[in-house]
């Protein structure tokens, strides 16, 4: 098929019936593929009409980048906007080598950055009353109700990620100075504090619940599962799950959600940004930040709902 320029009729329809064709002939695409294009362009041309652009000649960058902006507001994947932001520059360079263009209008196109979503977290009553729940169904469950316990309190107290919990074992935790060693990504160590009640919690466990459970198979593990061995993380999950989930109007949460409500936490309460990142045990500052827009997030509610003139 002839791939040149000349002669063609240039609006939206007959042009990218055109480049239909040639994905299908000369590119050999499936029906599914050819139509997924198709679908793209008729939406980038329903909005280049409403800028004036109606013919795929007259596209420009801008008219592009407002189009991708559209879909990101309208709340397409991440995913989606890199697949359109593809077929629309495939689509330009063939306008171009086929001289329906005079330049690549999408040449220069980037995909839309995804704004970070802020991670969900508890409040300070859903926390307690998660917390204080658990703690009075523990007597019911014998020493797994301890256990379950100590390792909310210590999940919230240090923020510590659900494989750090699991992998921690006995002589990890200091009782005298509060201390917490955790071995992290990377096999990075590193000391995490934790306060009286984790302190209270964890020793109820240890002195009280763990022995019952404890198998010689258990080795030094600080928390085990019901038959004596290591406890697994889907346990941890499950049971976090079920313990938040039972605080009316809570989100589900897992162990990573007590970490999001911990590192808001300590930032509402007054914690500087790099020592939460120690704290968390993350490699870089960008990755703690998410944190302060969370806490700016709920300031600026508050305000609304405080400030007489907001």
């Amino acid at each position: 098929m002839d791939d040149g320029g000349g002669g063609h009729a240039d609006g939206w329809e007959s042009v990218v019936a055109a480049y239909a064709d040639h994905l299908r002939l000369e590119r050999g695409l499936s029906p599914h593929t050819v139509r997924a294009y198709r679908t793209d362009l008729a939406d980038l041309a329903e909005h280049a009409g409403r800028a004036h652009v109606d013919r795929p000649a007259d596209l420009d960058l801008r008219t592009l980048r407002s189009w991708l902006a559209v879909q990101q507001a309208k709340g397409r994947t991440r995913t989606t906007l890199a697949r359109r932001a593809t077929s629309v520059r495939v689509f330009t360079g063939w306008l171009l080598r086929t001289g329906r263009a005079g330049t690549d209008a999408a040449a220069l196109l980037g995909t839309p950055r995804r704004q970070r979503s802020l991670p969900e977290s508890l409040r300070d009553d859903e926390v307690r009353a998660a917390l204080d729940a658990t703690a009075e169904a523990a007597p019911a469950r014998g020493p797994l109700g301890l256990r379950d316990v100590a390792l909310l309190e210590l999940l919230y107290a240090t923020g510590i990620r659900v494989g750090e919990l699991v992998g921690l074992d006995l002589d990890d935790i200091d009782h005298e100075r509060l201390l917490v060693r955790v071995l992290g990504k990377g096999d990075k160590e590193r000391s995490v504090p934790y306060g009286r009640p984790a302190a209270a919690a964890v020793h109820g466990w240890t002195v009280g619940g763990r022995p019952a459970v404890a198998r010689e198979s258990s080795g030094p593990a600080l928390f085990l599962g019901a038959r004596g061995s290591r406890i697994d993380p889907r346990t941890v999950r499950r049971t976090v799950h079920d313990r938040v989930g039972a605080v009316p109007g809570a989100p589900d949460l897992g162990p990573h959600g007590l970490r999001h409500t911990t590192a808001t936490h300590l930032l509402e309460g007054g914690a500087d940004l790099r020592s939460v990142q120690e704290l968390l045990g993350h490699a870089s500052l960008a990755t703690t930040q998410v944190y302060t827009h969370v806490s700016a997030d709920r300031l600026r509610a508050a305000y609304r709902l405080a400030h007489p003139r907001a």
